[in-house]
């Protein structure tokens, strides 16, 4: 018997800082992020242009790093340094987390394949990470004067060829960063995928699914943590598409971070 699906309660654009700064966590709905994207970015259409770059996910190369064996995860990455509402890519390079944030795959060098120039160059991937920048800053509330956002950006695709996939194989963690974002970009012919929220120091979480794509989860790494559970088909092979970008003061994560 499959367990009960939940919602999540989203937060209006208008709270939304207030609501990440008082339980370290909200869930920005999809309209609220076009509005958005549309006011504070002046993206044109953005629902539209959103959706137009849904398709990239469908041509990820596999992740050719997974430690537990399985072969259910495909993902892209690049990097970006992000100044007040300057936005620069910088030099394609490894992911690196320390194995206090991921037990299964930290202290590797990871160099996955680049996110593809015909979505690096797409006005609404650029306003996206640039949006949830500002977002970020202004739950800082002052505290950091012209901070300097480290941003690493992952597309992923968990698909069920193998009968199951895990979006996050390490379980429940943090990432080692200051703020992350967790866009569902899709979710086709799966059961599972459920998100859970849980305090780092303390008693109390959250459960939810995310299936309205860009639905957008923010999080307080310091104060979280997270993770997804795995994904079953419901017949056929299904998957879940998902944009993850982590926002961190002062360096990139790496061996000497």
């Amino acid at each position: 018997m499959s367990l009960p699906s939940f919602p999540p309660s989203t937060t209006p654009r208008e709270e939304i800082v207030q609501h990440l700064q008082q339980q370290a966590f909200a869930v920005l709905g999809a309209a609220d992020l076009s509005q958005l994207l549309q006011h504070n970015a002046g993206l044109a259409q953005p629902a539209q242009a959103l959706a137009a770059l849904a398709p990239s996910w469908a041509e990820l190369p596999p992740d050719t790093y997974l430690k537990d064996g399985g072969h259910y995860r495909r993902r892209r990455h690049a990097c970006y340094v992000l100044q007040g509402q300057a936005l620069q890519p910088v030099a394609h390079r490894a992911h690196w987390q320390p194995l206090q944030y991921n037990a299964l795959h930290g202290g590797m060098a990871r160099w996955f394949e680049p996110v593809t120039a015909a979505v690096a160059d797409q006005a609404a991937w650029q306003a996206l990470l640039s949006v949830l920048g500002q977002v970020f800053t202004a739950a800082l509330g002052g505290k950091v004067a012209a901070p300097v956002w480290h941003i690493e950006a992952h597309q992923f695709r968990i698909d069920t060829a193998g009968g199951i996939g895990r979006p996050t194989p390490e379980g429940a963690h943090r990432d080692g960063v200051d703020f992350v974002a967790v866009v569902l970009v899709g979710r086709h012919g799966v059961k599972g995928g459920e998100t859970r929220v849980f305090e780092a120091d303390g008693p109390n979480g959250q459960r939810f699914t995310l299936s309205e794509p860009w639905t957008t989860l923010l999080l307080d790494d310091a104060r979280v943590i997270h993770e997804s559970t795995p994904i079953q088909p419901l017949s056929d092979t299904g998957w879940r598409d998902t944009l993850v970008l982590t926002y961190r003061l002062g360096a990139f994560q790496g061996p000497q971070a």
